[in-house]
């Protein structure tokens, strides 16, 4: 049965965090009209809904070829200090709100990313 499931796993540690990387993209996605900035923050809308799109992919790609996509758990930590930056750059006089929201996602993604790279980096094998 172990070497069953180690088989249908494809030999990755990870299986636990595609689902939270999936729902945190998803979130960024709809938290411009979640939390009702659509009107005061109308840049952040679609930069929003596009690094989310981007998130909830690389989610998908892990589950599907994680063996070939653990790699890019790196840009998924680039895109979580890109969404810690984004309120300042991207939007314009951001409120409290807004800044918790993507510097929240932001770290949830930084720290996903590391332990998506982490794990990969261990489960490589050395030559």
């Amino acid at each position: 049965m172990q070497a069953r499931y180690a088989r249908m796993l494809g030999g990755r540690d990870v299986a636990l965090v595609d689902g939270p990387v999936f729902l945190l993209g998803l979130y960024c996605a709809v938290s411009p009209w979640i939390l009702h900035y659509t009107t005061s923050q109308p840049a952040l809308v679609p930069h929003n809904l596009i690094v989310g799109i981007a998130i909830g992919l690389l989610a998908l790609g892990f589950t599907r070829a994680p063996e070939r996509m653990y790699g890019l758990s790196w840009a998924m930590s680039a895109l979580g200090v890109w969404m810690i930056v984004s309120p300042w750059i991207v939007g314009s006089s951001p409120d409290k709100g807004v800044i918790l929201n993507n510097v929240i996602i932001g770290g949830l993604a930084v720290i996903l990313g590391l332990v998506c790279a982490g794990t990969a980096a261990r489960s490589t094998p050395k030559p």
